[in-house]
């Protein structure tokens, strides 16, 4: 699995708490071996950001991203989940 990463991904990535930044690095070798694996609790999401799908990095903070191709996954926004569903 191929990962690419958006701008706006790489801006909100490097706002992030430090802590999760190492966690959140981990966690995109988890997505190229398997995006479904469950330890990353993926969701297809809906409404208006239908066709999205999101990861934790922790309990409060995702990772919204989308398949570009079956093989090629395109990371699009970090952020805490209070903020991130409202786009």
């Amino acid at each position: 699995m191929i990962v690419a990463f958006s701008d706006d991904f790489i801006d909100s990535a490097e706002k992030l708490p430090s802590k999760f930044k190492v966690k959140l690095n981990k966690l995109i070798q988890i997505l190229k071996e398997n995006p479904f694996h469950p330890f990353l609790h993926t969701k297809h999401l809906s409404g208006k950001l239908s066709g999205l799908l999101s990861f934790r990095i922790t309990r409060d903070w995702r990772v919204i991203f989308r398949f570009l191709e079956p093989d090629i996954i395109q990371l699009i926004q970090a952020a805490d989940r209070k903020d991130i569903y409202k786009k």
